[in-house]
């Protein structure tokens, strides 16, 4: 704006009405909204005011003001919990009618049951359960027994939550979840909590039993009452050392703390029953929007405020925040015990082969951000497998190496030291969310590529060449040779998990598919090869071979069986491979599933996808060249003299009964077999009538597997 635009907008403004903010030394407050009015009107489409004070930097920088949204300073209806105290919005005692403050007290423990299960999903501590002015103030309820216990357990189970989270750094996902805000975590005596705790339930049960001494007035109402609290004092005990046993080192706690989750679980069942007597017994009917109340009753809660830590959640604006109905929180914490329940249910195997199986499987079922925390702790602690197992004796297992191999020098080396905490940081992020957790394994692939070179250049500078030096002459060989195996098997693992993720996420758009199958069967082939390498050595097949002739016949062909790992990556194998063949012959045939981008190339969309895979060069000389030449001339006769699909339908069907006594893997064989028979049965269809047939139309879903797509054949 110029100079006479700003004395012309200076004549139309009024004189600044006195502001109620006291001035400074240097500063008098005035009132500019007329001001700005007249400057808005003045500016037109794509002018800037710049001055001194004021430019487009600032502008980026500033907040909106008096958007509840955005501005963290914005006044709500009190300035501090002292004022909010004294305007009675949170007394003590909370009623003088008991019955009332009986109810009153039920309401506020499963508001915060609420805001509990709110935070956990991702919500800031200071708007969630410190909304509550009792757990802000928690001098003031010592007065009152029961919330006063309450509000300790409270306390010390939200620190006993951010420490687990804390130290297994997995709030790096949502940096609110640790984020405490100077608020009162640490309440002197909450260390007594459990022993408060029991004094209370004490003292209701006797009341249960004796009628001695009445929580309320009103008998008829008393039982009902003291059921209530009850089973959500129990429920809050077991839950506290629910956390506090699964924190023991070493998993020593596990089998406690399952029975402590099951009684958590009984006590939710109780809470849940108690809705009907506290909704419609205890005051009468109250059912309007009860679907969205956060307490049993549907009634609205007592002494809380979420806006009282808005200015205190600096430097990030205070979000919106919709709290969870209380049943739904019920079945946020059913849901988050039993996630729970399986960490502690794990048989600690030291196999890193079956503890990645096991991590995938938890994970398949969208575990919490809490119960993804525990599970790291527990694998990995002190540098350590549980806390227990020397990550070297857990790489040797893994190789399939001698067990004395586990205490050589060879340990000490400064690369096999690396590949150690590359173990330990895999399992770290195998237990993050599915988008944390992809994109940190597909950096992760670098250092497994380096490390792997590493390795190998030590290996030739201690030991010579590798062809020149038999495993008998020196044990040190043989830990390189089966070391080198393994870190390429682990690193082709880690490739399959991350494109297998992109499905996951719907990162792949159906046109992209072909390229995903096929890049997925590249690196099936070279992980199938790693790991039958590893088996082959590992059984002594290798060595027997070339030292003693067989027997007979049947020895011969035990030895050249393939080992079920290997067939199991070999099902997965033929259904990527036909996959991609199948949609290359819909593209190059039928001139389906082809969306040409607007904004990029099909190269490009290649590079994009597998660009972290291309720089890890996983697997070596792979490009969009390569794609494009085993893919540009597929036909549906070549499918069909091949059959992909028949293949992997055979061996599901011949692997399927090894797996009786491991349901997880049984019902992925399932699966896989599902898809493999009904791409089968569509790709016949297809080779009969598709070309003849310009209404037919492909489609892929996802109905019998997450990972390998099942072909749709419809007529439009």
């Amino acid at each position: 704006m110029d100079q006479s635009g700003a004395e012309e907008v200076g004549m139309h403004c009024h004189p600044p009405v006195h502001s109620p903010i006291p001035s400074g030394e240097n500063s008098v407050w005035a009132d500019v909204s007329s001001l700005l009015e007249a400057a808005c009107q003045e500016l037109q489409d794509g002018d800037l005011i710049h001055g001194d004070n004021f430019n487009l930097f600032a502008a980026m920088s500033a907040l909106e003001i008096m958007d509840p949204k955005m501005d963290s300073g914005i006044v709500c209806k009190y300035y501090s919990v002292d004022e909010a105290v004294e305007n009675g919005v949170a007394p003590v005692p909370i009623s003088s009618d008991k019955t009332i403050d009986v109810q009153c007290t039920i309401d506020i423990m499963d508001h915060l049951l609420a805001c509990e299960a709110t935070w956990h999903n991702g919500h800031s501590l200071a708007q969630t359960v410190f909304s509550c002015i009792y757990l802000l103030r928690p001098d003031r309820t010592s007065s009152h027994a029961i919330l006063h216990s309450y509000c300790r357990v409270i306390r010390a189970t939200c620190k006993a939550v951010v420490s687990v989270v804390s130290d297994a750094r997995t709030h790096e996902e949502e940096d609110l979840f640790t984020m405490t805000y100077g608020l009162p975590l640490h309440g002197d005596g909450d260390e007594k909590c459990l022993s408060m705790l029991n004094a209370v339930e004490e003292m209701i049960y006797r009341q249960l039993r004796a009628y001695i001494e009445p929580l309320q007035l009103n008998l008829d109402l008393e039982e009902g009452f003291c059921n209530a609290l009850l089973c959500r004092i129990r429920f809050r005990k077991h839950f506290f050392h629910v956390l506090t046993c699964m924190r023991r080192p070493q998993g020593r706690g596990l089998e406690l703390a399952r029975k402590h989750i099951a009684s958590c679980m009984s006590e939710l069942e109780c809470i849940l029953k108690s809705a009907e007597f506290l909704r419609f017994g205890a005051f009468g009917t109250c059912d309007d929007g009860v679907e969205d109340r956060t307490t049993a009753s549907g009634r609205a809660p007592i002494g809380f405020d979420a806006s009282l830590n808005s200015r205190s959640s600096a430097p990030t604006p205070p979000r919106a925040i919709k709290f969870l109905s209380w049943e739904k929180a019920i079945k946020y914490f059913l849901k988050l015990l039993h996630d729970l329940d399986i960490v502690c249910s794990y048989s600690l195997d030291p196999m890193l082969e079956g503890v990645l199986r096991f991590v995938v499987q938890f994970q398949k079922s969208k575990p919490d951000l809490v119960a993804r925390a525990h599970l790291q702790l527990l694998l990995v602690q002190d540098g350590k497998l549980y806390g227990r197992d020397p990550i070297f004796a857990v790489i040797t297992k893994a190789a399939a190496l001698p067990e004395v191999t586990k205490n050589h020098d060879i340990q000490k080396n400064e690369y096999i030291v690396q590949l150690g905490q590359l173990v330990m940081n895999m399992l770290k992020i195998l237990c993050t969310n599915a988008a944390w957790q992809r994109r940190k394994l597909g950096k992760i692939l670098q250092d497994w590529r380096v490390i792997y070179v590493q390795l190998e250049l030590a290996f030739r500078n201690e030991c010579g060449s590798v062809s020149s030096i038999s495993d008998d002459e020196n044990i040190c060989v043989k830990i390189f040779k089966h070391i080198l195996n393994w870190v390429e098997e682990q690193t082709y693992w880690i490739a399959s998990r991350y494109l297998m993720l992109g499905f996951e996420l719907d990162l792949y758009s159906p046109s992209e598919y072909c390229m995903v199958y096929w890049y997925m069967y590249v690196v099936l082939i070279k992980l199938a090869e790693k790991t039958h390498l590893r088996m082959a050595v590992s059984s002594g097949t290798a060595k027997k071979k070339g030292k003693k002739k067989k027997d007979s016949s049947k020895e011969l062909a035990k030895e050249s069986r393939i080992p079920l790992p290997v067939l199991f990556l070999q099902c997965h194998l033929c259904l990527a491979e036909g996959l991609s063949m199948m949609l290359a012959a819909l593209r190059n045939e039928l001139m389906v599933l082809q969306s040409p981008s607007p904004f990029n190339t099909e190269r490009e969309r290649f590079n994009q996808h597998f660009e972290l895979l291309q720089k890890a060069c996983v697997p070596d000389n792979i490009s969009y060249l390569s794609f494009k030449e085993s893919t540009a001339y597929t036909r549906f006769s070549t499918l069909v003299m091949y059959n992909y699909f028949k293949n992997a339908q055979r061996i599901a069907k011949e692997i399927k009964s090894s797996f009786s006594d491991d349901p997880d893997r049984l019902a992925e064989v399932r699966r896989l077999e599902q898809v493999a028979e009904h791409n089968g049965v569509a790709l016949n269809v297809i080779c009969r009538v598709g070309a003849l047939d310009p209404s037919l139309k492909v489609s892929f879903e996802f109905t019998h597997h997450p990972y390998f797509a099942t072909a749709v054949v419809k007529r439009s």
